[in-house]
């Protein structure tokens, strides 16, 4: 039987031994670094945990074929790193928009994890930040007239401003009504409900779709479309 050495979520033990039942394959990042759910059970409180384990090194790709953390006769710490443990955060169903830029996919996955978990406050916080991160490009350059640096400081008053000079699509304006000025929307304060949130992340999707996941299908299409008329002349 495999064996896995970590701490126990369930217990608190740490560095204990846990008895290794079952693998789930998950992912490959690098064509090398693969990813697995493992299901283990603590040899202290003899209770479960799903481990997300992730291979060390690229000397031991070959060592994780379909079935191998099950039949090692070491433990498997020696080819595979803790990476975490599946918990009520992963309980998430929110996907994030696609096609968005690494911070912000970060930004917003971090903020459903928060959503998922009744954490209003942190989950407002990150889907602001998603919000302002989206909107910065938006911004004219430095010096233009028309535009205070309070404006461009300040996301509840940025937003407006950008609605008024067309540079976002004005059917979202009622939805950002949600973020207000000088951050005064409960995330700083700590007083927002799940409501507040929801609204919060109804305006972020709307938005980061409209900014990044629908001009990066358009442009797919075009480029797919592109290649057939290609093959047809060829």
């Amino acid at each position: 039987m495999s064996e896995l050495v970590a701490d126990c979520p369930r217990c608190g033990a740490q560095s204990i031994t846990f008895d290794l039942l079952q693998q789930n394959y998950l992912r490959s990042e690098y064509d090398w670094k693969s990813y697995f759910e493992t299901f283990c059970i603590c040899r202290k409180c003899q209770r479960s945990t799903v481990f997300v384990l992730s291979l060390k090194s690229y000397d031991h790709r070959d060592a994780v074929s379909k079935g191998a953390l099950l039949s090692l006769m070491s433990a498997v710490n020696t080819i595979m790193e803790v990476e975490g443990f599946i918990a009520l955060k992963d309980q998430s169903a929110i996907d994030a928009p696609e096609h968005l830029p690494t911070d912000i996919e970060a930004a917003f996955r971090e903020g459903a994890a928060c959503y998922a978990v009744n954490c209003p406050n942190a989950a407002g916080t990150m889907f602001r930040l998603c919000v302002d991160l989206a909107t910065r490009s938006r911004l004219p350059p430095d010096g233009t007239p028309g535009i205070s640096s309070k404006q461009r400081r300040d996301l509840g008053l940025r937003l407006p401003w950008l609605f008024d000079n067309k540079l976002l699509p004005e059917e979202l304006r009622n939805l950002s009504t949600c973020i207000k000025e000088d951050g005064n929307d409960g995330a700083h304060a700590g007083t927002l409900k799940k409501e507040d949130a929801a609204d919060l992340l109804d305006f972020t999707v709307a938005l980061l779709e409209r900014l990044f996941t629908e001009p990066k299908r358009l442009e797919l299409a075009e480029r797919r479309r592109k290649e057939r008329r290609a093959k047809k002349d060829g």
